[in-house]
């Protein structure tokens, strides 16, 4: 990619960073258990308040007060298969934007086959490679695709770009991958453009990785030092930091 345009990428990234920092965000959240406790605390620091009940008599009331939604298919359950239904219905009406997190869907066919009923209806979609080739989702998918791992890619319309932020160490923290997924929803909120609020939600995440392994490489006291990261690096260090291709 030409130089100026990862500058362009990485201003837009930026600045989606610094408007959700400044006006912040309210996003409602259907994640897995395991998650939602690490998740919530990440989207507080990075000013967002999270919602985040799974009751399908009340998720459309939450879901219509949000900014944007957060689907994480971890510990699905019926409950939640309804949850996220009505939750999307409100969404889409609402033209909201719908982050897809179709966790271990290449373990289970259930999530498999929910996440290809749903997908379509997501403006981002979030997962590691083996989610994504089980759904089958191809690079001129309408949705943004954002796929993890040791080189975090973001496809869409076309275009690919390559965060290479991040430890190794954050694989050894549960709901990491949950917890972005969550915080790109939330900067999705603040942009029209999904691959900026992909990228920002990367470098913002990998940066503030970076540099919690610099004060513990343990993973318990890791956390924490994390969240204090995701809330005090500044954007000037962001910019001098960030790896994008």
């Amino acid at each position: 990619m030409q130089k100026d345009a990862t500058l362009n990428l990485l201003d837009n990234a930026l600045e989606t960073i610094d408007v959700l920092r400044r006006d912040g965000a309210r996003i409602h959240s259907i994640t897995n258990t395991v998650a939602q406790n690490f998740t919530a605390n990440v989207l507080l620091a990075c000013n967002t308040k999270p919602s985040m009940t799974v009751n399908p008599d009340e998720v459309q009331a939450f879901t219509s007060r949000a900014d944007a939604l957060h689907l994480n298919l971890g510990t699905l359950d019926k409950e939640r298969v309804s949850a996220i239904k009505k939750a999307l219905d409100v969404a889409n009406t609402r033209s909201i934007p719908v982050l897809l997190d179709p966790v271990m869907a290449h373990v289970s066919p259930l999530r498999a086959e929910f996440a290809g009923v749903i997908m379509d209806r997501a403006s981002i979609i979030r997962g590691n490679i083996h989610e994504i080739k089980t759904l089958g989702i191809q690079e001129d998918a309408t949705s943004c695709i954002v796929m993890t791992g040791e080189e975090d890619q973001i496809m869409h319309r076309g275009h690919s770009f390559a965060v290479h932020n991040g430890h190794p160490i954050m694989a050894k923290v549960i709901a990491t991958g949950c917890a972005l997924g969550g915080l790109i929803t939330a900067l999705s909120s603040k942009t029209e453009n999904p691959s900026s609020a992909s990228i920002a939600g990367l470098i913002w995440f990998g940066i503030a990785g970076e540099i919690a392994a610099t004060k513990s490489q343990s993973p318990g006291s890791f956390v924490p030092y994390f969240i204090d990261a995701l809330y005090e690096t500044s954007i000037d260090i962001l910019r001098e930091k960030a790896k994008l291709s």
